[in-house]
C-alpha cells in the first residue's frame, strides 16, 4: 500500500489554513474587481505546447519543471506551472480579440516539480491580472496600481517594495542582447554551464543566474537603460510619473529582467525580506508579443501573478469565523421541530449545528467542543409552549425565546 501521506512538495488545505487562503484571495478578487477586472478560469492542464510555446524550450520550467504526461488518446498534457499562457489561449481560442481590451482576474492551484522549501511548493497557488489589448503606458501604471492596492488591503504596504525596470522595444531590446552576449562571450569560461547554453539562445536569462560565478560577472554587465531608445524612454517616463501621480511608491532596479523575448517594456515585482529566499511576492511585466508568438493576432498585454501562499505569510491571521448555534434537541417530537427551526435559522444567515444523537449531556459537551456561542435547547415542554430555551455558552445566562421571534434574538450573531 502507497504511504498515505500527501505527495512531496503538496500539503491539505485544512480549515484555519483555507481560511487565510481564501481570506487572500478574496481580498485580491474584490479589489480587482474595482479595478473592472472579472473573475475567470482556465482549465489546470492545457496542450504542452501552450507552455513551450510561451515559456521557451530552454527554460528551466519548460526542461526541469513541468508536469507533463501522455493521455490515453496520445496527447501530449502538462498541469499549468502559471496562467498567464492559459489566459492567451483563451483570448485566441475563444475569440475574445473583437472584446478587446478585456480584463480579467484569476485565482488557482499552478504545478511546478522544484525543490520545497518555505514559501515554494509544487503545488501551489495564485491570483493574478491580466489587462491584454492596450497598447499604452496608462495600462502599465493601472496594473502595477492594482497589485499595489492588493497589497495595501491585505496590509502588507509596509513589508514590501516595489521594484521596476523597463525592458524597453525591440529595437532597445535587441542593442541591449547583443551588447549583453559580446559581454559574457568575453567571459565565457567563467560562466557555468547553465548560463554558457542560454548565452546563444536567451542570454539575458543569465542575469536571472543563482550561481555565484555568474553573479559576479552580472554585476558588471552592460544595463538596460544605456540601449534604450527615446520612445522606451518616453514610455518608462510617463509610467513612473504616473505612479509617482497615484503615490505608490518604487525603486528602480536595473537589474530586474524577464529572459523571453515576447516581454517589452515595464517589468516589476513586489518583494520582501521576511521570507528567506523567496522573497517575490508578486511579479509582472508588459508582454506585447506573447499572444502573436502563440498564433494569435499582434496584441499587447500587461499583467501580474501573486503567490496567495507568500501573501498568507506575510497577512496576519484573518478574522475567526463566526461562532456557531447549537440546537440541543431532546426526544423525538423536539428532534423533528429542531430541523426546521435550525433550517430557518440558516436561512436568516446564522451558523447553526445540530448534534447527531445522543443524550442532552453529550450534546452539549459537542456544543462546547465546536466552541458554540449559544445552546438553543428544545424538549417536550418548550414544545408544548412554543418557545426555546437559549443558554449564552460564555456566561451561562438562561432566556426563553418564542420560535417566531428565535432568529431576531439571534440578530447579534451574525
Amino acid at each position: 500500500m502507497a504511504d498515505l501521506k500527501p505527495v512531496k512538495g503538496t500539503h491539505d488545505l485544512l480549515p484555519e489554513t483555507m481560511r487565510a487562503h481564501r481570506h487572500v484571495t478574496e481580498i485580491a478578487r474584490a479589489t480587482a474587481e474595482r479595478y473592472g477586472y472579472d473573475f475567470m478560469a482556465t482549465p489546470v492542464f492545457e496542450f504542452t505546447e501552450v507552455f513551450k510555446r510561451t515559456l521557451g524550450d530552454t527554460s528551466d520550467i519548460v526542461t526541469k519543471e513541468m508536469y507533463t504526461f501522455e493521455t490515453k488518446g496520445g496527447d501530449q498534457i502538462t498541469l499549468r506551472p502559471e496562467n498567464t499562457a492559459g489566459v492567451a489561449r483563451a483570448f485566441i481560442s475563444e475569440g475574445l480579440a473583437q472584446k478587446a481590451p478585456v480584463k480579467y482576474f484569476y485565482a488557482g492551484p499552478m504545478f511546478r516539480h522544484e525543490r520545497p522549501q518555505k514559501g515554494r511548493l509544487r503545488q501551489f497557488h495564485q491570483f493574478g491580472i491580466e489587462l491584454i489589448g492596450v497598447p499604452d503606458p496608462q495600462a502599465d501604471i493601472e496594473v502595477i496600481a492594482c497589485g499595489a492596492a492588493v497589497l495595501e488591503a491585505l496590509q502588507l504596504e509596509g513589508r514590501v517594495v516595489l521594484e521596476i525596470n523597463t525592458l524597453g522595444d525591440a529595437e532597445s531590446r535587441t542593442a541591449y542582447r547583443s551588447a549583453l552576449v559580446d559581454y559574457f562571450e568575453a567571459h565565457r569560461d567563467a560562466l557555468s554551464d547553465d548560463s554558457r547554453n542560454r548565452l546563444a539562445r536567451n542570454p539575458l536569462r543569465i542575469l536571472d543566474s543563482k550561481d555565484e560565478s555568474d553573479r559576479r560577472l552580472v554585476a558588471d554587465a552592460p544595463v538596460f537603460s544605456d540601449f534604450l531608445n527615446g520612445e522606451s524612454k518616453a514610455f518608462f517616463e510617463t509610467v513612473c510619473s504616473g505612479l509617482d501621480a497615484l503615490e505608490v511608491e518604487y525603486r528602480h532596479n536595473p537589474r530586474l529582467v524577464r529572459g523571453l523575448d515576447y516581454y517589452c517594456h515595464t517589468a516589476f515585482e513586489f518583494t520582501t525580506d521576511a521570507l528567506g529566499a523567496q522573497g517575490t511576492v508578486m511579479a509582472g511585466g508588459r508582454y506585447d508579443g506573447l499572444i502573436g508568438q502563440m498564433g494569435g493576432a499582434e496584441t499587447p498585454g500587461v499583467g501580474w501573478a501573486a503567490g496567495v501562499e507568500r501573501c498568507a505569510m506575510l497577512c496576519a491571521p484573518p478574522p475567526a469565523p463566526q461562532r456557531p448555534i447549537a440546537v440541543v434537541p431532546v426526544g423525538a417530537e423536539a428532534e423533528a421541530r429542531a430541523l426546521t427551526l435550525a433550517e430557518t435559522l440558516r436561512n436568516s444567515g446564522l451558523r447553526v449545528e445540530m448534534g447527531y444523537g445522543g443524550n442532552i449531556k453529550r450534546r452539549m459537551r459537542h456544543a462546547n467542543k465546536i466552541n458554540a456561542r449559544t445552546a438553543v435547547l428544545l424538549g417536550e415542554d418548550e414544545l408544548t409552549r412554543g418557545v426555546v430555551t437559549v443558554r449564552d455558552l460564555d456566561s451561562g445566562e438562561q432566556r426563553e425565546i418564542a420560535f417566531n421571534s428565535l432568529a431576531a434574538a439571534l440578530d447579534d450573531h451574525r
